[in-house]
């Protein structure tokens, strides 16, 4: 996280001002240091308005008087969009700078002087004149494009917003300027005179909707939490999710073990998965994998604690209906709130929010299990993020410092072979890897069970025969008739025997 060093003491650092966005505030170190002036910049459609009134609102709950400069909408426009959202700009004095109807009259065209003589000038002295009068300790304008062009050049451009950077500096009052970024040319002339720049992206993927992200570009003499930051523009405003550091999340924990509550799998694990671990059950579609994750959800719900699956790959009602079939009812456990499912929308999800839902069920709901299934389909869900890996060590890092047990199911290419291969590599970042594989015996297909690695104790090294049935699931006895197990054609090491 950037730290910036400011000769101010504690006692007398200026006051914050929270932005009416609590994830905001969170990025920003706490709000935004109070009588300064700041730029909040994006494209058209990144959510620039949204914000300007959700910190306009926030002012006027508090009593402040605040006010909204418009030089590009209407009033009415304004009243549109905050009743989109459900809210009152009651408190909120609006300001329309618009350009009248009579000067498209050709008696009201300048002739002698230059339009941005004139223009500049009489805005100026009206936005000013309702400063005095209304003396607000918020005041936002929407937007700078107009006052450039109203400008002429360059330089008249940053004298002007030089200029009102001065007079509000005397007048108690945190000025937030909106740029659209529509000019040929992005000029960091406001960049430089803003105490600080927070820039608002939208990308548009080939499919799934339109991802946004949020970047502080400089804020002086306030520490902040730097990198990207998702956000989504919902009904009631903006939502934004920080970016996880595990680092700022250090509780004491103490790992203990946690059951599956099969004796044999536990026999497996050497006792079962320790608290505050993650765990990778890896395997072909179909060996087992999320029925081996949801039996240690059932495990911790039947002790009376809570867990959370967030499903990618099928649906809730399917993984209900099949785990029924196999006498694994999660309907009381559903019921009572001690299992959480999530149903995740690939083409909807950004990473930010995703953690944010983790996040909500651990704090909020005290999940002490969480299971992710699958990484594939984590995968899929953001085709577009290149550093999935590094999320999801931080995610990991963050859910073992507050002793939840993060189990996550990866599907392999290929059903049997030695030619297996995962599209995400986690199994270094799992503390755990449960390797689940098809073999051949007999005839039939068979499946088989084993532990690869265990950071958190011995562990069995055998492997053994796995199935499911209507009576849940059944390990046996470690198969030691045969070798070559995980090549998926095992050989007999009886002799005169067959392979079976």
């Amino acid at each position: 996280m950037p730290q910036a060093q400011t000769s101010t003491s504690p006692d007398t650092a200026p006051d914050q001002v929270h932005t009416g966005v609590p994830g905001l505030d969170a990025v920003l170190g706490g709000g935004l240091t109070s009588n300064r002036l700041y730029l909040l910049e994006g494209t058209p459609g990144s959510g620039k308005t949204t914000i300007a009134l959700q910190f306009l609102m926030e002012g006027a709950q508090r009593g402040e008087p605040v006010l909204y400069v418009t030089l590009s909408e209407t009033a009415n426009e304004l009243t549109g969009v905050a009743r989109s959202h459900g809210w009152n700009l009651q408190g909120v004095h609006v300001r329309e700078m618009l350009p009248t109807p009579d000067s498209l009259e050709p008696d009201e065209q300048y002739t002698m002087f230059h339009p941005s003589e004139v223009e500049l000038s009489e805005t100026t002295l009206r936005i000013l004149a309702d400063v005095d009068a209304i003396r607000p300790t918020r005041v936002v304008f929407d937007s700078l494009s107009e006052l450039r062009l109203l400008a002429g050049n360059s330089l008249r451009y940053r004298r002007q917003i030089l200029a009102l950077k001065q007079f509000f500096a005397g007048r108690n009052c945190t000025v937030l300027l909106l740029d659209d970024m529509t000019a040929v040319e992005h000029d960091l002339q406001v960049q430089s005179i803003s105490h600080a720049v927070v820039r608002l992206e939208q990308m548009h993927s080939d499919y799934g909707s339109v991802r946004r992200r949020l970047i502080v570009a400089k804020f002086r003499g306030q520490a902040y939490r730097g990198g990207f930051h998702d956000y989504k523009i919902v009904r009631g405003g903006l939502q934004v999710y920080p970016r996880l550091v595990a680092a700022e999340h250090t509780p004491p924990i103490t790992q203990t073990r946690m059951p599956s509550g099969l004796p044999e799998l536990d026999a497996l694990l050497g006792g079962g998965l320790e608290r505050g671990t993650s765990s990778l059950f890896v395997g072909a579609p179909g060996t087992g994998k999320s029925t081996v994750a949801v039996q240690f959800a059932m495990a911790a719900a039947q002790r009376g604690e809570h867990a959370a699956l967030f499903i990618f790959d099928e649906s809730i009602n399917t993984l209900r209906t099949r785990c029924e079939g196999m006498g694994m009812d999660l309907a009381p456990h559903i019921e009572s709130g001690h299992i959480h499912l999530r149903q995740v929308d690939p083409a909807e999800l950004s990473p930010g929010e995703f953690v944010h839902l983790i996040r909500v069920a651990v704090t909020e709901r005290e999940a002490r299990v969480i299971v992710i299934d699958s990484l594939n389909g984590y995968l899929n869900a953001m085709p577009d993020e290149r550093f999935l890996i590094v999320q999801l060590h931080e995610l990991l890092t963050y859910l073992g410092q507050c002793g939840v047990a993060t189990l996550l199911v990866g599907a392999q290419h290929g059903l049997i072979g030695m030619n297996m291969k995962s599209p995400v590599d986690a199994s270094y970042l799992a503390d755990a890897v449960v390797l689940l594989r098809y073999f051949e015996a007999d005839g039939e297909v068979r499946q088989a069970i084993s532990v690869l690695k265990k950071r958190g104790g011995a562990h069995e090294r055998s492997i053994r025969e796995f199935s499911m049935d209507s009576t849940g699931i059944r390990i046996g006895q470690p198969l030691r008739q045969f070798r070559g197990i995980l090549t998926g054609v095992p050989t007999s090491n009886t002799p005169n025997r067959a392979t079976t």
